[in-house]
This record gives structure tokens, C-alpha cells and sequence, in this order.
């Protein structure tokens, strides 16, 4: 499985990005597709995932202001990301989980700043 970020940027505070996440290859083997992120100096984080059967769930931190969806028709995950905050500014990466193991995007950066 291959994955493509898109929609990342630089943001003012209190702004929206939305990101995308297009997969290719075996989509069907794929049980749960997810984004994380990380910033300068700390560990990759779970943000948000969504799973097969479309139950959702979201890091403490992102709950209220993002929103995980996709459109299986495009096979692409989204990533709606509401009232930005400079915590936020980090390289947001995609995943998918299958039989296959796991598959990341390349990474896309977001950038909360005034």
C-alpha cells in the first residue's frame, strides 16, 4: 500500500487545514487508516484513526477541533483540522494497517504561526 499527503501549510492561529491522504495498491487488506504527527525534538503521536467498521477515535489533545473522515470511492482519508493552535505545527504523517503490516505517507508539515 502506498500513501500520498497533501494540504499541509502555514496557518494563522485559530485557522483550518484540511488534509488529504490518497492510497494505491492492495486498499482492500487495509483494516484502519490513521495520522499522526511530530514535532521538532518529540515522538510521533497518534492523532487520530478511523477503522474499517468507521468507528473514530482522537488524541486528548485534537478532540472537538479535528475530524477524521474518508471517501472510499477516492480511497483517501481526510484530516479537517479547526481552530489551529501553534502546538499543532508539526510533520503530519498518514497510515494504514493490514495484513500487509504497516504503510506511512511521506509526511506533510503544518505550521501554526502568526
Amino acid at each position: 500500500v502506498q500513501l500520498v499527503e497533501s494540504g499541509g501549510g502555514l496557518v494563522q492561529p485559530g485557522g483550518s487545514l484540511r488534509l488529504s491522504c490518497e492510497a494505491s495498491g492492495s486498499i482492500s487488506s487495509i483494516s484502519a487508516r490513521g495520522w499522526y504527527r511530530q514535532a521538532p525534538g518529540k515522538q510521533r503521536e497518534l492523532v487520530a484513526r478511523i477503522i474499517s467498521g468507521g468507528r473514530t477515535n482522537y488524541a486528548d489533545s485534537v478532540k472537538g477541533r479535528f475530524t477524521i473522515s474518508r471517501d472510499t470511492n477516492k480511497n483517501t482519508v481526510y484530516l479537517q483540522m479547526n481552530s489551529l493552535k501553534p502546538t499543532d505545527t508539526a510533520v503530519y504523517y498518514c497510515n494504514a494497517v493490514g495484513w500487509f503490516g504497516v504503510s506511512w505517507g511521506q509526511g506533510t508539515q503544518v505550521t501554526v504561526s502568526s
